[in-house]
């Protein structure tokens, strides 16, 4: 270590105040977190590039300082789908020092592993009062039926009004409309069944019948609309 003149000539005082970290709180604890390792907490946060043409909502499971389980989605970008896959390689096994300081290849996914490490150093995770946390696994259950992100895409326009495409409910195929041309419903296919079904060795068409639903007051609908085409 080397002291500046200044530094080397000054007489030494005591320094008395010693009373640790601040405690946080971690799965149902207060803890006085000095190392990565008296880190562990569940959470999410989302993460932008610089262009801000698409994001990224990070979920991470960390145990004693470890990611043990990553959940990496993304929207608004094509490239970034890629750069979740690999993320999503990348991040479990590491220390939430390592990841924050890791090239996850897309900026929005690293904007969003900045924002995590914060919540979590923090304290501020989601299972900070959740005796034992959560079980890796629970990533899991952010995501809709048929493990799909839950998406929501609209359009609109003020020369044609909107167009619903798709919700979390699925894949918009018709918009229900009253006497007025107001939206009063939807129906919409579910891919993630329709796949399940096809998956399990139902005909592709009969498939696609049957995962489909409705929203809304459908049935007082006095015209239907498909939202890409009309």
């Amino acid at each position: 270590m080397i002291y500046s003149h200044e530094v080397e000539t000054m007489c030494p005082i005591a320094q008395g105040v010693a009373h640790g970290a601040a405690p946080i709180p971690e799965e149902a604890k207060w803890v006085k977190a000095k190392e990565i390792t008296d880190i562990s907490g569940f959470t999410h946060g989302i993460g932008w590039c610089a262009p801000q043409q698409g994001t990224c909502k990070l979920t991470l499971n960390v145990k004693e300082g470890v990611i043990q389980e990553a959940l990496v989605e993304t929207i608004g970008c094509s490239g970034m789908t890629h750069s979740a896959a690999m993320a999503a390689e990348i991040l479990p096994g590491r220390t939430i020092l390592e990841a924050l300081n890791t090239d996850l290849v897309c900026d929005a996914i690293n904007t969003a592993m900045r924002e995590l490490f914060l919540q979590i150093v923090y304290g501020r995770s989601q299972s900070a009062f959740s005796e034992g946390g959560l079980v890796v696994g629970a990533g899991l259950e952010d995501l809709g039926k048929g493990l799909r992100s839950q998406v929501g895409t609209m359009y609109g326009t003020l020369a044609k009004g909107p167009r619903y495409l798709e919700m979390t409910d699925g894949y918009v195929t018709k918009l229900a409309l009253n006497e007025d041309d107001e939206i009063i419903g939807y129906k919409f296919v579910n891919f993630g069944k329709m796949m399940d079904f096809i998956k399990g060795g139902m005909d592709a068409n009969a498939a696609f019948e049957k995962a489909q639903g409705q929203y809304g007051r459908v049935d007082d609908a006095v015209k239907f609309v498909d939202p890409r085409k009309e």
